[in-house]
C-alpha cells in the first residue's frame, strides 16, 4: 500500500535549510512509530510531500497504522493512492474508470486533480477530459463541482499518476524533536493534559513533571494519563517522567503559611522545583495547564508574583480557553475520561484566598518556610523514561495471580476501551465485565463486596498496580487474571 503524506503548511514557507530539516524530521518520526507494525515500511521525500510505502496487508495493523498517523505532529492528513507511470488522457481516464467506474452509475460526481512538474496540459485540461468521458462511459447522473455525491480525485507529479482512495486527517504542527524541550506540569486533571497535548501538537517535545501531593492513586493515575499522551500524540521520541513528591511541601505550608496565600506560594514552591529539574535536563521552557482567573491563584497579579520565582521561560497555551472548550477537546483527544476519573487529593484549600497577592506580603510568608524540605523534596525525585514508566512501577509490585477463573468469580478487563472493543475477553461459563483502570478507583467500592473479583489487562502489569492499590484501601476480594 503507498500513501502520500502532506506536511503542516507552515513548515512548507520555511527557508529551504528549515524545511527540509523537519521533513527528514518527520520522516524519521514516521519511521520510528510506525517500525513496530513494519520493520520493512519505507519513507521517502525531503522537500514536498512524503510518500510512504508498506507492505502490511493485515487489516488490524492498516488500521493501527492509520490511527498512528491521524495523531503525529507535523501532518496535516494523508492519502491512500495507486500509483502508475502517467499516460496520455485515455490512459488517465481508464485509471480512474478502473477504481471509481462502478460506483458512478447513477450518481453526481466531479474530477479533481492536482499537476506538480511540467507537462503540455492543466489540471483543468485532465479534469474536463476525464470526467466528460467518465460520465459517458459509466451511466454517471451528471457533474457538480460544488456537491458531488463522488469525488474522483488524482494527483500528477512528473511522470506519475496517482489515483486517490481516501483521505485521513491528521492533527498538523511542526514534526517532534524539531523544535525545543518543554517540562510540562502535569497534575493530570483536563487542564494539564490538554496543555500538553497543545505543546506537543506544535511540535515541541514534553517531558513531563509531576508533583504528588496525593500519594499513590494519584501517582498512578497521572502516570496512566502522561503514558496515554505519549503513546498516541509524542512516543516517536523519547521523554521522562518526574515524579516529585510534594506531600511534605503541602505539609509545611499548611503549618506555616496564612491560609489566603497558600495557594500561591504552592505553585511558586511547584515553579522553584520544576525550574530546578528543567535546568538538570538542560530545558528552557516550563508549561502550564493555567487560564487566566479560573481560580484564585491564575489571575493576573498572582500568575506575575508565581512567574517571579523562575528564570524560564512559563507558556500557558490555554490561558485564554474557557473551560468548556478545554473539556471539549479532553474530549476529542481521549484523555478525559482520565481526568473525571482523577483520584482527589488533599492539596490547598483557602479560606478567602488572595486574587490580588503583593510580592512583600508572599516573600515574608515564605520566609516562615523551611527551604530543606523543598531540597528533599528534589532528592526524591524519580525521573523515568515514559515507555517504562508503568513496567517499571509494576517490577517490585507482587500480588496473587491466576491462570484460570472459577465458577461465581468475575473477571474484570481494565484494558482501554479501544483494545477491549477490538479484542474482546470471553471466558467460557465466567461474567467477564469491562471497566477501564481509569475508572477503577472510584467505581470499585460500588461493586458487591462478598464477590472474588480478577482484574486482567494484556500485560498484568496495570492489573497488578491496581489489585496492589485496591488492596491497600482494604479491599481484599481483589487478584490478578493472567491466563496461560
Amino acid at each position: 500500500m503507498k500513501l502520500i503524506v502532506k506536511v503542516f503548511p507552515e513548515i512548507t514557507i520555511k527557508s529551504r535549510p528549515v524545511r527540509m530539516r523537519f521533513i527528514r524530521q518527520l520522516a524519521k518520526n514516521i519511521r520510528a512509530v510506525l517500525r513496530d507494525l513494519d520493520p520493512a515500511v519505507v519513507v521517502n521525500g525531503v522537500w514536498d510531500n512524503l510518500e510512504l510505502e508498506t507492505r502490511l496487508t493485515d487489516a488490524k495493523a492498516l488500521k493501527d497504522m492509520t490511527e498512528r498517523l491521524s495523531c503525529m505532529p507535523g501532518i496535516a492528513h494523508f492519502l491512500q493512492v495507486d500509483e502508475y507511470a502517467l499516460g496520455d488522457f485515455d490512459d488517465i481516464t481508464e485509471k480512474c474508470k478502473l477504481h471509481f467506474g462502478d460506483s458512478l452509475e447513477g450518481k453526481i460526481f466531479s474530477v479533481r486533480c492536482k499537476r506538480a512538474g511540467k507537462h503540455p496540459f492543466s489540471s483543468m485540461d485532465v479534469e474536463k477530459y476525464v470526467g466528460s468521458k467518465l460520465r459517458r462511459e459509466c451511466g454517471a447522473a451528471g457533474i457538480s463541482l460544488k456537491a458531488p455525491q463522488i469525488e474522483v480525485r488524482m494527483e500528477i507529479r512528473d511522470q506519475r499518476l496517482f489515483v486517490i482512495h481516501s483521505q485521513h486527517n491528521s492533527i498538523g504542527g511542526y514534526p517532534l524533536g524539531a523544535l525545543e524541550q518543554t517540562l510540562v506540569l502535569m497534575s493530570g486533571g483536563f487542564d494539564s493534559t490538554v496543555a500538553a497535548y497543545q505543546i506537543m501538537r506544535r511540535g515541541l517535545m514534553s517531558h513531563f513533571c509531576f508533583f504528588n501531593l496525593g500519594g499513590r492513586a494519584h501517582e498512578l493515575g497521572v502516570m496512566e494519563v502522561a503514558h496515554f499522551i505519549w503513546k498516541k500524540y509524542g512516543s516517536s521520541q523519547r521523554v521522562l517522567f518526574v515524579s516529585v513528591p510534594f506531600e511534605e511541601v503541602l505539609g509545611e505550608i499548611l503549618g506555616k503559611v496564612d491560609n489566603s496565600h497558600m495557594g500561591v506560594v504552592l505553585k511558586r514552591m511547584m515553579l522553584r522545583a520544576a525550574s530546578r529539574i528543567a535546568d538538570q535536563l538542560q530545558i528552557d521552557a516550563l508549561v502550564t495547564g493555567e487560564a487566566i482567573s479560573q481560580v484564585s491563584s491564575q489571575t493576573l497579579p498572582n500568575l506575575s508574583l508565581i512567574d517571579c520565582v523562575t528564570e524560564k521561560l512559563v507558556l500557558r497555551p490555554l490561558i485564554a480557553s474557557h473551560k468548556q472548550d478545554i473539556i471539549d477537546l479532553a474530549e476529542e483527544i481521549g484523555t478525559a475520561d482520565f481526568a473525571k476519573h482523577m483520584p482527589e487529593y488533599c492539596g490547598v484549600i483557602s479560606v478567602n484566598p488572595k486574587t490580588h497577592a503583593k510580592r512583600n506580603r508572599v516573600e515574608y510568608e515564605e520566609q516562615q518556610f523551611d527551604m530543606a524540605i523543598l531540597e528533599r523534596a528534589l532528592e526524591n525525585a524519580k525521573l523515568v523514561p515514559i515507555d517504562r514508566v508503568i513496567d517499571e512501577l509494576g517490577q517490585d509490585v507482587q500480588i496473587e495471580e491466576v491462570s484460570e477463573a472459577l465458577a461465581g468469580q468475575i473477571v474484570i478487563d481494565i484494558r482501554h476501551p479501544d483494545a477491549a472493543e477490538d479484542e474482546p475477553l470471553e471466558i467460557a461459563g465466567i461474567d467477564v465485565q469491562t471497566l477501564p483502570f481509569y475508572a477503577l478507583n472510584a467505581r470499585f467500592k460500588e461493586l458487591d463486596d462478598s464477590r472474588q473479583y480478577l482484574l486482567y489487562c494484556d500485560k498484568g502489569v496495570m492489573s497488578r498496580l491496581h489489585a496492589h492499590h485496591l488492596l491497600s484501601e482494604g479491599h481484599a476480594n481483589v487478584r490478578v487474571y493472567r491466563p496461560s
